[in-house]
């Protein structure tokens, strides 16, 4: 790549996060005539991906592999071919962050939501009673893929009464040691400068249930209506899938901007750091147990037991890094237990090759 199509490159692909880093780990792909980009969509195997030369049209059979977690996903940096019908992505360069969560398959599998992506933003509507549960474990995900999450506290113009609100804040604060709460209204736009700001700096991902308010989210941070906003449902505050794909967009303020559908389920995949990130604070007291394996549930001179008594922990949030763990462990045996059949399958597959060429040797040489 000359000089002067570099710049060209880098001008294109500057708002969309390309960096000197990047394009050194594009260099070997610029030798073989391939284009950078980064993918904005995917969608039935096929993906949109903004290059210099605009936005490309391109197919990912080429680097779709039988791993789910390494399949090109909203976010990736890609080498795509210049030309072609159809036009193929060739490879994508290594992730520096990846948002995975669990399938709802029995096949233990990861799903990658989003690729390179510097803050989580875990969207959570106040026109519904707040489920610390759910928030935690979003924060489990988010912190495990390597991003920093913030998490909005949408809709915050349903709750006038300023007092209301600050003790909502000082609830996912306890739950979120770490990470920033930020109530936002995007009806009167309070709040929306401190999300913008945060937004302005990299990459971030909107996640969250439906009827969370995401895609209201990303249209006040666009400056337009770009994403189709639904109504919720009055009886329950829920609403339907208005975002159906994974959407990536160029922020006016500086800034890139990864819309998601909403999430029914987010099960953990292999999260216990992210796990441990979000219950710090029991993490640190169990340092303090009499017992290095302290179970934290009856044992003598454990300090996460003691915590409760004195009321320094709830026992609700002990309940939940509980369950998150243990649902971890049972993801990660699953996963274990998966890898062990495949190799157990192969040792069969090449002991079979095996016997059989045995057998062809035997028998050519009894005809001998």
């Amino acid at each position: 790549m000359t000089s002067s199509s570099a710049s060209s490159v880098s001008s294109a692909l500057a708002p969309y996060g390309w960096d000197e880093a990047w394009a050194a780990e594009f260099a070997p792909y610029d030798t073989e005539g391939l284009l950078p980009g980064r993918v904005i969509r995917v969608d039935r195997g096929q993906c949109d991906v903004v290059t210099a030369d605009g936005i490309l049209r391109a197919d990912t059979a080429f680097v779709t592999p039988h791993d789910p977690m390494r399949v090109v996903c909203t976010g990736d940096w890609v080498a795509v071919e210049p030309g072609g019908n159809p036009r193929y992505v060739r490879a994508y360069l290594p992730r520096r962050t990846a948002f995975v969560r669990s399938t709802s398959s029995k096949r233990s599998e990861g799903q990658i939501l989003a690729a390179n992506v510097d803050h989580a933003i875990v969207a959570v509507s106040l026109a519904v009673e707040l489920d610390l549960g759910r928030i935690e474990r979003f924060l489990a995900l988010a912190w495990e893929s390597g991003a920093q999450p913030v998490v909005v506290l949408s809709k915050a113009d349903l709750v006038p009464d300023a007092v209301t609100l600050s003790h909502l804040v000082q609830d996912v604060e306890t739950s979120a040691p770490g990470v920033p709460v930020v109530p936002v209204s995007s009806l009167d736009g309070d709040g929306l400068d401190v999300l913008a700001a945060i937004v302005g700096g990299g990459t971030s991902v909107l996640l969250g249930q439906s009827g969370a308010g995401k895609s209201t989210l990303a249209n006040a941070l666009l400056g337009e209506d770009v994403m189709t906003v639904q109504a919720t449902r009055d009886a329950d505050g829920k609403g339907r899938h208005t975002t159906t794909t994974r959407n990536l967009l160029a922020l006016p303020g500086g800034g890139v901007l990864i819309d998601t559908p909403g999430l029914r389920g987010v099960g953990l995949w292999d999260a216990e750091t992210g796990v441990g990130q979000v219950f710090s604070e029991i993490e640190e007291l169990a340092e303090r147990c009499r017992f290095h394996d302290c179970a934290h549930e009856a044992e003598p001179g454990c300090a996460v037991l003691a915590a409760i008594e004195t009321g320094e922990l709830a026992e609700r949030r002990l309940d939940s890094y509980r369950k998150l763990l243990r649902e971890n462990q049972r993801i990660v045996a699953k996963t274990d237990a998966r890898l062990r059949a495949e190799i157990r399958k192969d040792w069969k597959r090449k002991g079979a090759i095996g016997r059989a060429a045995m057998e062809a040797k035997r028998g050519s040489h009894w005809r001998s």
